[in-house]
């Protein structure tokens, strides 16, 4: 078991590693992106990479305030679903509920089990999986975002 200092510092460590592995990579339109902190150009969706000591997930989240639009958000990537599964494959969750507060939380997102951003002998395994997907989303969302611009 790590301190929270050094569970802190590995995961700083792995985030920067990961950083550092992307840097070179230019994005579908062949641009420099900061891959660490995606600028999707729609405030409400967010592009989000997470590990911890048990799994790994990547996930496009939606998070406006108004109920109604965040549904709108979410239907208009339905809409979008063949494309975002041509590009990023079908094993995706996508999920639209209410959690018990009362708060609508809409994403899509993959998780992997099994894998520790606390043991280095699993970042190779991270990196894979965060890379390609960070790569596929962003190849989707480059043929994509043109349609959630007028959804506010």
């Amino acid at each position: 078991m790590f301190s929270k200092h050094e569970a802190s510092q590995l995961r700083k460590e792995f985030w920067t590693t990961f950083g550092q592995y992307m840097k070179p990579v230019p994005s579908f339109d062949g641009e420099k992106v900061n891959w660490l902190n995606y600028k999707t150009g729609e405030k409400d969706v967010l592009f989000k990479m997470d590990a911890d000591n048990k799994k790994a997930a990547i996930a496009i989240e939606i998070v406006h305030s108004d109920i109604e639009i965040q549904q709108l958000y979410y239907e208009q990537f339905l809409q979008l679903k063949s494309m975002f599964e041509n590009i990023a494959g079908k094993d995706w969750t996508w999920s639209l509920h209410t959690s018990d507060n009362g708060k609508l939380l809409s994403k899509i997102y993959r998780q992997i089990d099994g894998v520790s951003i606390f043991s280095k002998e699993d970042w190779p395994a991270l990196i894979s999986f965060f890379k390609q997907h960070i790569i596929d989303l962003d190849q989707f969302w480059s043929n994509a975002k043109y349609g959630f611009e007028n959804l506010h």
